[in-house]
């Protein structure tokens, strides 16, 4: 029998009312290996009005009390983790090292979120006019909510969720409904690790459970990953209804080689960074862009043996470089962009499509593909194609290679592969991209800094974890102060200054 996965609302483990469910796949052998109740508007609400009645107790805590959660939290999923990964990588296909990494990269911005005592510290003026002293202090929004992808069910609700709690929030968590298993256990490891019942609801749902969140009145922070398109949809019925939202969507990221960069390190970065999680990554390169037909020529010349020669296995092959991809629809599109590219002229160097897994014949798994002579007018240079494709786009010199992603319209992150210190700096200076790499593939900042995109990657002012999710998550009052004996008999009718 198919299990059931419900909701974690109220400190407990509920089934779903609604009737609705999503069938949960195995990409590993195509089977339905679970059914997750799709939560209704009502559902929602629900769980909502039960983060709000816990939040002011919550708020009250010394921030002390709150890190201190998070500190046990921490180390719950340290000891878990070999168990989250095998979890993650049951729903997600990543492989098990891959998931370990998913894992990672979450407990690190919980970590920051230990700093909170001191994150939240506000400013204080003494004497800021005749007897008067001026102070500020950050107080949570009251109810936040996050909605979250697929591709990394571990990383990114920690992202949103910890932050969100560390500084006085509850929080309203609505997890990809193609991989919620590991979503579910981190609000029950919240539980254990003190967090009061009611501040961390995890709602598994579709289109309905994220328009309940964007219309509730009292949820007043969204934070979301995804597409595009979804993205600017959230953004603009989120802000609309009054919240303050941040949202991140889609990516095509660019990877410059110079003629002197050390080619076999650009290679190396090239089959990680393009090829790892079945290019299922945000920050994955999509595009490489070699400077000059000699730096094209030996580029390919390289990648096309490393890109024949990976290792593609099930989630549970320790040994793999990637396994597969999420979904029979994720496939398909990826296979329907490798034909595409073909009608439109490029180069198919390398052709993973019709790779199969000796038995795992009915799992999604793709090889890789390698297209070369992409040009920037067709569609598989100016879309997402969020599979294991990378694309070898030829520029003559540096303008037409960083012109490349400066113009397109995406900006989440690019990378310069060179050894000359003055082109790094001037091209980390000038290009209209928010995470830069110099001689690193993936420049995914650490917890302590800030994670986002420019353009079309990214709607909303504030970026995630790092200082600015203490920003994101918290509202600021300013207290102006002035006890009897500094005051002035009389009214006054004039606005004051300093002066």
């Amino acid at each position: 029998m198919v299990k059931e996965i419900g909701h974690f609302i109220g400190g407990k483990n509920v089934a779903g009312t609604s009737g609705r469910f999503a069938d949960v796949y195995d990409p590993n052998t195509g089977e339905v290996q679970a059914k997750v109740a799709l939560a209704s508007t009502e559902e929602l609400n629900a769980a909502v009005a039960n983060a709000a009645a816990a939040q002011p107790a919550w708020a009250a805590k010394n921030p002390q009390v709150r890190a201190r959660v998070m500190m046990k939290f921490i180390d719950l999923v340290n000891a878990e983790k070999e168990e989250l990964a095998q979890m993650l990588s049951r729903e997600h296909g990543k492989t098990i090292p891959d998931s370990h990494g998913d894992i990672q990269r979450g407990i690190e911005v919980a970590e920051f979120s230990l700093g909170i005592p001191h994150l939240l510290k506000g400013e204080y003026s003494d004497s800021a006019g005749p007897g008067i002293d001026m102070y500020s202090m950050r107080q949570p929004l009251g109810v936040a909510a996050g909605i979250t992808p697929f591709n990394f069910p571990a990383m990114i609700p920690m992202w949103k969720m910890c932050p969100a709690i560390a500084c006085g929030n509850a929080f309203i968590l609505k997890p990809s409904e193609r991989d919620p298993s590991l979503p579910l256990r981190l609000g029950e490891l919240m539980i254990e690790a003190g967090l009061p019942e009611g501040i961390l609801n995890v709602v598994n749902g579709d289109k309905e459970a994220v328009d309940a969140i964007l219309d509730n009145e009292v949820i007043q922070g969204v934070g979301f990953v995804g597409s595009t398109a979804i993205a600017e949809y959230v953004y603009s019925r989120g802000t609309a209804n009054g919240k303050r939202v941040q949202c991140f969507g889609g990516a095509k990221n660019h990877m410059i080689i110079m003629p002197d960069a050390d080619l076999d390190q650009a290679v190396d970065a090239l089959i990680g960074a393009g090829y790892g999680s079945a290019g299922e990554r945000c920050m994955a390169i999509s595009v490489a862009v070699p400077v000059g037909e000699a730096t094209a020529d030996a580029l390919v010349e390289k990648l096309i043996p490393r890109v024949e020669s990976l290792k593609i296995g099930p989630s549970t092959d320790r040994e793999a470089d990637y396994g597969p991809v999420v979904t029979q629809q994720a496939l398909d599109r990826v296979r329907g962009y490798v034909n595409l590219g073909i009608e439109e002229g490029a180069n198919l160097a390398v052709d993973g499509r019709d790779f199969s897994m000796q038995g795992f014949e009915n799992g999604y798994f793709m090889g890789g593909c390698l297209f070369d002579n992409v040009t920037k007018d067709m569609r598989i240079y100016k879309e997402e194609i969020f599979g294991p494709v990378l694309s070898v786009v030829r520029a003559k010199t540096y303008e037409e290679a960083i012109d490349l992603p400066m113009s397109h319209e995406y900006g989440n992150g690019v990378a310069i592969y060179t050894r000359d210190g003055d082109a790094a700096r001037e091209f980390a200076n000038r290009i209209n991209i928010g995470m830069v790499g110099i001689n690193v593939p993936i420049p995914v900042p650490l917890a302590y800094h800030t994670f986002g995109g420019w353009k079309r990657s990214a709607f909303g002012d504030l970026n995630q974890h790092g200082p600015d999710s203490v920003r994101f998550y918290t509202r600021t009052k300013t207290v102006t102060s002035r006890w009897p004996s500094g005051m002035k008999e009389g009214a006054e009718f004039v606005i004051p200054t300093m002066n």
